[in-house]
């Protein structure tokens, strides 16, 4: 199969990130992008070399397979309805759509037209979470009984130029940070059936405090910016989730699962990479480094690598799941099932009742032979 030519729509702070990793991939070539304010559009075009074109240009243009949706949430369902209109695979940036039922629509019309439908993250498909699957699936830590996961901060009007839709309708921690965690946890212990939820906002104002034109401008949250929930899976297992931007310091681990053998730590699902931990029985915490896994060295920040942020991956495995005739493991179903549980949590937010959750889709392991076939150069991403 020839490679995927790609165009990028919504150039971004995030944009950089997957314009830089696109030349690590086979199978993948970002061609063009586009944006709504052009001179966005001409200055990425101009740093890595590709066409900016208008929005219109990109859906009539025959020469590009598919987008990446790198737009804001409120946008992500119709850019991605008119992609898929227009006959292109699609790669949208989380969450699918900022309602359910509008991701719906998206599932079903690129089933109907027989396109591929992913969404980030795809950070699940990294090292770190890669080894803490198969710990999960080897029995290693026995059947899982409950869990813990938290993403807390003080939000993000102190490094973001212009954070004022993270705090309106189809923002707050919920729908922007929520899908890292859900997706890692459905990753390891497959579909969530049931949730329960509260929620609040610590501060009604914000001020922008990042450099840029926004700087000193205050913002009016609109979203609860605070939910703490617990996730009840199909399997049994019992997970509390806490996602708030009201915390300045905190000394949770992102995630813990604890099961009939033992208990497991698995890495930040923002990043790729990380180490595990396992405590067999009573035994103490043994680490395990994804450092040289694929996919496992740090290239993030690019001063200064601490993390390893590998985006585009799961864009690579959909190039190679259409060409096998597979749904990409980053699916538009996985990422429906994924709103759904957070939709779940802020209606049950709203009434202090509990949600049921139907359906959902654990994604296909992912091995590293698997993963070896999608690199340019395996070896250079191992630490």
């Amino acid at each position: 199969m020839s490679d995927l030519r790609l165009a990028l729509v919504g150039c971004g702070v995030i944009s950089t990130r997957y314009l830089q990793n696109a030349p690590m991939f086979k199978g993948v070539k970002i061609t063009t992008c586009a944006d709504l304010r052009p001179e966005m559009a001409d200055r990425q075009a101009a740093a890595f070399g590709i066409k900016a074109k208008s929005l219109d240009a990109v859906f009539r243009d025959p020469k590009i397979d598919a987008i990446i949706n790198l737009t804001i949430p409120n946008a992500h369902f119709e850019v991605s309805r008119r992609a898929l209109k227009a006959g292109k695979h699609v790669f949208s940036e989380k969450p699918l759509t900022v309602q359910p039922k509008d991701a719906k629509k998206l599932v079903e019309l690129a089933n109907r037209e027989g396109l591929a439908l992913a969404v980030a993250p795809d950070t699940f498909l990294g090292p770190g979470h890669r080894m803490a699957r198969l710990s999960v699936d080897s029995g290693e830590v026995g059947k899982v009984v409950a869990g813990t996961a938290f993403f807390m901060s003080r939000g993000m009007e102190h490094w973001h130029p212009d954070p004022t839709f993270f705090f309106q309708p189809g923002g707050g921690p919920v729908l922007d940070m929520g899908p890292y965690y859900i997706s890692a946890l459905v990753n390891m212990l497959g579909p969530v059936s049931r949730v329960t939820a509260m929620d609040g906002m610590g501060l009604s104002e914000r001020t922008v405090t990042a450099d840029g034109p926004k700087k000193g401008s205050v913002i009016k949250v609109e979203v609860p910016t605070t939910s703490l929930a617990a996730l009840e899976f199909a399997s049994g297992a019992l997970v509390s989730l806490s996602l708030s931007w009201d915390v300045f310091q905190h000394g949770h681990r992102p995630l813990e699962l604890y099961g009939t053998l033992g208990s497991l730590r698995a890495p930040d699902p923002n990043f790729f990479g990380g180490e595990i931990e396992i405590a067999h029985a009573r035994e103490p915490w043994q680490a395990r480094s994804s450092l040289h896994e694929l996919c496992g060295k740090p290239n993030h920040p690019d001063d200064k690598p601490v993390f390893a942020n590998y985006r585009m991956l799961g864009v690579a495995d959909m190039a190679d799941a259409i060409g096998k005739g597979l749904k990409p493991r980053a699916s538009g179903e996985l990422g429906l099932h994924v709103l759904d549980v957070m939709d779940a949590i802020l209606r049950a937010g709203k009434t202090r009742k509990s949600v049921s959750v139907s359906g959902g889709i654990r994604p296909r392991p992912f091995s590293e032979a698997e993963v070896s076939s999608l690199l340019v150069s395996p070896d250079s991403t191992r630490g």
